[in-house]
C-alpha cells in the first residue's frame, strides 16, 4: 500500500513536470560564464523554447549551433527584434552594454529580463520605464534574483508580523576589477534591504577604503547598518543578515539557511535566563540539505535564479504574474546609489 502511494505522487510529480510547456519563441543575448552556469540550465530544465542566441563574435556562430543544435546563433539584435514569433529576451551582456541595448529591446515592444545592473544611472533607468510605457512591453524585469530565493520568501512573510528593532548586514567579497562594486555587486544588497524593509534614508556613510562602505539606513520601521567591501576574499565570501525583533532574532547566511532564537521570557524585567539555566531553542525555519540532489537544494534554486527564470516566462506567457523586480521597482535601489556616490563626493 504505502509503495503504491509512493509510486502514485513520483508518477504525479512526472507528469506534472511533463505537462509544463510553454509556446512562445524567446532569445538569449550574450553568452557568459554567468548565463552559462545559471541560467541557460533554468532555461533548459524549464523547456523554454530559445530559438536565437545573440553575440558579437561570428566565431562562436558555428560552436553555438553544434553546442544547441535547435537554436541559431545570431551577431544581429535587428534579426531577432523583427521576428515576430519572438516574445520574450534574456539579456547578460557586459553591463555598460545594458542600457543600449534594452532600449532596443524595449522599442521593440517584446517583454525584457535584463541582468542587472539594467543601466548605469538613474536617469537612464527612468528613460527604460518610460520606454516600455510608450513602446508597451508586456513584462520587463531586472535581474535581481535574490528577492525570488525561497529563504526571502519566508522571510519576509515572518518579518511582517514582526516589531522590528534592527539588522546588521554584512556582504564581504574579494577584489572586483571588472567593473563597479557598487552598482554592479552592492546593488544586491541594497535591493535585498530595501525590498524586506522599505525605502531608506541614509543616516551614515563611510567609504573605508576603495569599494568598502559602512552604511546606517532608517527605514519605515526600523534602522541597519551594513557594510559592503571587497577587502575580503572571494574563497570565503560572506553574505549574512541579522534580525532584531521583539520576538528574537533572526539570521540569515549566504541565502541557504534562516534560523529564529526567541528571545527568553523575564519576569518583572528580570531575564530568566539571567537567575537559572536557560536551555537555548532555534528554530530552523530554511536550510538548503546539501546531501539530496534534487531540484530544490541546487544552488541555482537557492539563490533564486530558478523562480526568477519561471516568474518571467510564466507572465509573457499569461500564465501568471508573480514577477517581483519590474523596472520600476528598483528605483528606490537607484536613488539610494546615487546617495551614496554624492555623499562619499563631499
Amino acid at each position: 500500500m504505502i509503495q503504491q502511494l509512493i509510486n502514485r505522487y513520483k508518477r504525479f510529480r512526472t507528469e506534472r513536470y511533463l505537462a509544463q510547456t510553454y509556446q512562445c519563441s524567446y532569445a538569449f543575448v550574450g553568452m557568459g560564464q554567468h548565463s552559462l552556469t545559471n541560467l541557460y540550465p533554468v532555461l533548459h530544465y524549464l523547456g523554454v523554447p530559445l530559438k536565437y542566441i545573440c553575440i558579437t563574435s561570428e566565431r562562436k556562430e558555428r560552436l553555438i549551433e553544434q553546442k544547441f543544435p535547435h537554436v541559431k546563433a545570431s551577431t544581429s539584435l535587428d534579426e531577432i527584434l523583427k521576428d515576430e514569433s519572438v516574445k520574450g529576451v534574456f539579456v547578460s551582456v557586459s553591463p555598460p552594454a545594458h542600457f543600449s541595448i534594452a532600449s532596443q529591446i524595449l522599442r521593440s515592444g517584446k517583454s525584457l529580463l535584463i541582468e542587472k545592473p539594467p543601466c548605469q544611472t538613474l536617469e537612464e533607468l527612468d528613460k527604460l520605464i518610460d520606454l516600455q510605457r510608450l513602446y508597451g512591453s508586456p513584462v520587463a524585469m531586472v535581474g535581481l534574483q535574490k528577492r525570488y530565493a525561497p529563504v526571502v520568501q519566508i522571510l519576509r512573510k515572518r518579518l511582517a508580523k514582526e516589531h522590528l528593532i534592527n539588522y546588521d548586514f554584512h556582504y564581504l567579497t574579494g577584489n572586483y576589477p571588472e567593473g563597479d562594486a557598487l552598482l554592479d555587486l552592492f546593488i544586491h544588497p541594497l535591493d535585498l534591504v530595501i525590498d524586506l524593509f522599505g525605502k531608506p534614508e541614509i543616516l551614515a556613510c563611510q567609504q573605508t577604503a576603495k569599494d568598502s562602505y559602512i552604511l546606517m539606513l532608517r527605514h519605515p520601521h526600523t534602522i541597519g547598518t551594513l557594510e559592503f567591501s571587497t577587502a575580503y576574499s572571494w574563497t570565503a565570501a560572506e553574505e549574512s543578515l541579522k534580525v532584531c525583533s521583539s520576538n528574537g532574532i533572526y539570521r540569515l547566511s549566504q541565502m541557504e539557511e534562516l534560523t529564529f532564537e526567541p528571545k527568553s521570557s523575564s519576569i518583572l524585567g528580570i531575564p530568566i535566563e539571567k537567575v537559572r539555566s536557560y536551555n537555548k531553542t532555534i528554530e530552523l525555519l530554511y536550510c538548503r540539505n546539501n546531501f539530496i540532489p534534487t531540484l530544490p537544494n541546487n544552488q541555482i534554486y537557492s539563490q533564486g535564479y530558478f523562480h526568477e527564470l519561471q516568474a518571467f516566462v510564466d507572465a509573457v506567457e499569461g500564465y501568471r504574474d508573480l514577477t517581483l523586480t519590474d523596472l520600476k521597482s528598483v528605483r528606490t535601489v537607484y536613488e539610494t546609489i546615487v546617495r551614496i556616490q554624492a555623499s562619499n563626493k563631499q
